[in-house]
């Protein structure tokens, strides 16, 4: 007899008699060939639940005991339909598991698997680590406080599947770690954060290592207080400032309906913008940055996610209305992550309009000012010239980040000859040619790029090549005709 398998891009065949293997091969998935014998091969199980038929046993056992506690549980309170419900999923469960040696959720039940007692927490990574391990929490103001808030969110859906009769109350021990689990799991450990929180400032004992020099040499931008009397004309005054350089402005609210009436004001005195805001869907977000960064507006107005992880080096200023509003959006960290949009330009600013100067405003200004003062004086010491951060695009497309020039520009996987696309991307692009011959070559070169990209897997670069590709052939069309 012979049983035959696939694993990974390789098949096998197993050849065995009265019990016994008796060969193994490897062989063309396609024609059956045989490509080579062996002598062993290594299977791993498709779940990590696979154990002993008597740690099976064991288990299922005690889920029985458990079960029966809680139908009984259930039918001193009268909730017959919940005792039901638990009765027929788990016993559904145990035939599964007694079977196949698995269950849909099987996790749910991996206490009794372990070994754990009740409300004991789960092995999880760390458990591998050595006991000398490094810990370097990236991002820490953000991550710890994810952290922390795993176990809570975790545990609130557990309670409810519990309450009505879906799950046994083991199943709330599957489960992330708590925060007081985490700490004691935690070895020597480093956070890194441009706006520490105040629990890694207590932990780090005063411990604290600022890196303030930054390779392009680009020092921190000054924050500048303005007061709200004519700020919105005033704003404008200083976008156009920016925009006649070709330079982007982000400009921030503490409303999402102050976002948008700002935005409609912008539209009906003609400055090219957006807005952006938790009500818009994240894939249209990544959007509205690429378009930004490749010129199509020239404003970008939003609340609360223009903080942090915006890489942005085209944006030369940064405009924070309502700066005195102290609050979550005003507080010193949410100030100092907003202004950092600006720190990629060699001449970013940042504007607050504020008709008080509130606390977080004033050492939001004193650090910015003391991380100047630290940065200048390394550049004329070391004769360091402050030269704009060059970056090829976001990363969602390389083939459409288009060319960057300098020392610094980050190659991209393949360089657009925009010169050939420039009259086609143009917004007029009817007129401009009058013979075929150009056209027929650059519906070849579109296609040939969206067939490229097509290849890369990068379906957002070649759907814009297809566009393009399109547009050339209808203007072929009208052409000939």
């Amino acid at each position: 007899m012979a049983a035959f398998g696939e694993f990974g891009n390789q098949c096998f065949r197993v050849m065995f008699f009265d019990n016994e293997v008796e060969a193994i091969q490897s062989i063309d998935p396609v024609t059956g060939q045989r490509i080579q014998s062996l002598d062993s091969l290594t299977l791993y199980p498709t779940n990590l639940f696979v154990t002993t038929k008597e740690r099976i046993h064991a288990a299922v056992q005690q889920i029985y005991l458990d079960l029966g506690k809680q139908i009984e549980y259930f039918e001193r309170s009268g909730r017959m339909m919940e005792a039901q419900r638990i009765k027929q999923r788990v016993e559904y469960d145990l035939e599964m598991i007694k079977e196949l040696g698995y269950c849909p959720g099987i996790e749910n039940y991996s206490r009794y698997f372990d070994g754990r007692a009740a409300g004991t927490r789960p092995f999880c990574l760390i458990d591998y680590f050595p006991k000398d391990y490094l810990l370097v929490v990236d991002e820490s103001h953000v991550t710890l406080p994810q952290v922390h808030a795993m176990f809570g969110g975790d545990r609130a859906r557990k309670e409810n599947l519990v309450e009505y009769g879906f799950r046994l109350p083991a199943a709330k021990d599957n489960r992330p770690v708590t925060f007081a689990e985490f700490e004691q799991l935690q070895g020597t450990s480093i956070y890194v954060s441009a706006t520490p929180a105040d629990w890694e400032l207590m932990k780090s004992e005063g411990v604290v290592v600022e890196q303030l020099i930054r390779p392009t040499g680009l020092v921190d931008p000054p924050l500048e207080v303005r007061v709200t009397a004519n700020q919105i004309d005033d704003l404008i005054g200083e976008i156009d400032k920016r925009v006649k350089n070709d330079d982007k402005v982000l400009v921030t609210t503490i409303t999402k309906r102050m976002a948008e009436e700002l935005s409609k004001y912008f539209d009906r005195v003609g400055v090219r913008n957006r807005y952006i805001h938790s009500d818009v869907d994240t894939l249209e977000r990544i959007q509205i940055l690429e378009d930004l960064r490749a010129g199509l507006f020239d404003v970008l107005v939003g609340v609360n996610l223009l903080r942090e992880g915006l890489d942005l080096p085209e944006v030369a200023l940064v405009a924070i209305l309502d700066a005195d509003k102290e609050g979550f959006l005003r507080n010193v960290r949410s100030l100092t992550q907003i202004a950092g949009r600006a720190a990629r330009h060699a001449q970013g600013n940042v504007i607050l309009y504020a008709d008080t100067c509130t606390e977080s405003m004033r050492y939001a200004i004193e650090q910015s000012n003391r991380r100047r003062e630290k940065q200048v004086r390394y550049n004329m010491e070391h004769s360091v010239l402050p030269r704009k951060a060059q970056k090829s695009g976001s990363g969602q497309s390389a083939l459409l980040s288009g060319r960057g020039e300098g020392e610094n520009t980050v190659p991209v996987a393949y360089p657009l000859a925009e010169d050939h696309y420039a009259p086609a991307a143009a917004a007029d692009i009817r007129g401009t040619y009058t013979a075929g011959g150009d056209l027929d070559a650059l519906i070849a070169k579109a296609r040939e790029d969206m067939e490229r990209a097509a290849k890369s897997l990068d379906f957002l670069a070649a759907a814009k090549f297809r566009d393009r590709m399109y547009e050339l052939q209808k203007l072929r069309e009208e052409n000939r005709r």
